[in-house]
């Protein structure tokens, strides 16, 4: 159950743009569960905050899963929507993921370029030539060990559906507590140790990078017990 009060914190603020640490289990859009979302949090945050009448803006540019804690970024405003999503596609967004896994990859750092198909809520690796394929670029470095686990960076090249989670799988490093790909172990409240860390853009508006940090979420599963 997600405490708003202690979970949720501000992370940054200026007239354009939002940082928000989502905490884990939390949805950051609203679906049919109903279920109350990050997103919508943050838009009654700013009505409060401010004071205003009538709907709040708030534009989602990027997307959380729910297991997932961290850093998440919106735009406060349609001119810093229109140009963080064109950051987006220019891969200019910097993301940072932080991942407890499952065994420790041979080599302390490297890139992983693999082809995934998305079945329903999965996504699978698959050849190039299958119509849904599209490539997945990551790259990755181990920060610590302590078996059986290790702690990894990731940067991701490209943003596709639950790619770090596939993609560490399937080089035979599941994300602890990740059950949907591989990890045997379970967190508390359904969460994986999957932590959106840091996310570096160019502010919208002034000649200057923003970067958005994410604290460690409580019972973070490092260094393990």
């Amino acid at each position: 159950m997600v405490n708003l009060d202690n979970d949720i914190k501000i992370l940054y603020e200026d007239n354009h743009l939002l940082g928000v640490y989502k905490p884990p289990g939390m949805l950051i859009q609203g679906d049919k569960t109903g279920d109350l979302s990050l997103l919508d949090w943050a838009k009654a945050w700013i009505k409060k905050r401010y004071d205003k009448p009538g709907n709040v803006f708030l534009g989602l540019v990027h997307r959380l899963d729910r297991p997932v804690a961290g850093a998440a970024l919106f735009a406060r405003t349609s001119k810093a929507a229109a140009r963080l999503s064109a950051q987006i596609r220019e891969r200019t967004v910097e993301k940072i993921y932080w991942a407890v896994v499952h065994g420790t990859p041979s080599s302390s750092e490297g890139e992983s370029r693999l082809y995934l198909a998305r079945i329903r809520n999965k996504s699978i690796v698959t050849t190039p030539d299958n119509p849904s394929a599209k490539l997945a670029v990551l790259r990755y470095r181990v920060l610590e060990s302590s078996f059986p686990f290790s702690l990894v960076e990731v940067i991701l090249v490209t943003g596709r559906h639950h790619q770090i989670r596939c993609q560490l799988s399937a080089m035979g490093f599941p994300i602890l507590g990740d059950f949907k790909y591989g990890s045997p172990q379970p967190l508390p409240q359904g969460a994986i140790a999957l932590l959106s860390k840091r996310i570096i853009c160019r502010h919208p508006t002034r000649n200057q990078d923003v970067v958005i940090e994410s604290p460690m979420p409580e019972n973070w599963p490092w260094p393990p017990a």
